[in-house]
């Protein structure tokens, strides 16, 4: 499929046509991946890797740097 390069604002931006985006399932704001290869521009879906909340802070060594939370008494019409 042969498209046109058009500008947009300093630089050139292609349109990518919707079959192609629910085929690969990529939709608005979905981050994807550009790359070179001699003279191929090869765009492709990035892959997101869920990491487990333990994953994160395997390397962690410390203490939290905030003081605990304290829950005060009512001051105005808040409801708890």
């Amino acid at each position: 499929m042969e498209i046109k390069l058009q500008k947009w604002g300093n630089s050139y931006g292609i349109r990518i046509p919707s079959a192609f985006l629910k085929t690969l399932n990529i939709g608005k704001n979905d981050k994807v991946l550009i790359e070179q290869m001699e003279d191929k521009i090869i765009i492709s879906k990035s892959k997101k890797q869920k990491v487990s909340l333990a994953e994160r802070f395997k390397d962690y060594k410390g203490e939290p740097e905030l003081p605990m939370f304290v829950w005060d008494d009512p001051v105005g019409r808040e409801i708890w």
